[in-house]
């Protein structure tokens, strides 16, 4: 799947959600939102790496699945900002991790 139809995906998602919950999904929404996906993925990380309560220790395979969750999690709400923000995300990463801009 090409990215500009992975983006129109996650904004689509992101606004039957809005729709759904009747939660309006602006700049303010999607920024705190994206805070609360990396704190989860955070905690993931802990749980995976052990260094956490012993009693939130997951077998290997499902702690990793459980982060590649939060790392979509991350990236979704990335998405969503990147649109409500009016960038082209795909430009952006091409110009600063692809062609490395200069300066």
């Amino acid at each position: 799947m090409e990215f500009k139809e992975i983006q129109k995906k996650v904004i689509n998602n992101a606004i039957n959600y809005g729709k759904k919950y009747n939660v309006k999904i602006d700049e303010d929404f999607a920024l705190f939102k994206l805070y609360e996906e990396v704190g989860e993925l955070a905690q993931s990380v802990l749980i995976h790496r052990k260094k956490c309560r012993p009693e939130k220790y997951l077998p290997e395979e499902k702690s990793k699945e459980e982060l590649a969750k939060e790392l979509a999690d991350v990236l979704g709400m990335i998405i969503v900002n990147a649109y409500l923000l009016d960038i082209d995300l795909e430009d952006a990463i091409n110009r600063k991790w692809i062609n490395k801009e200069k300066g």
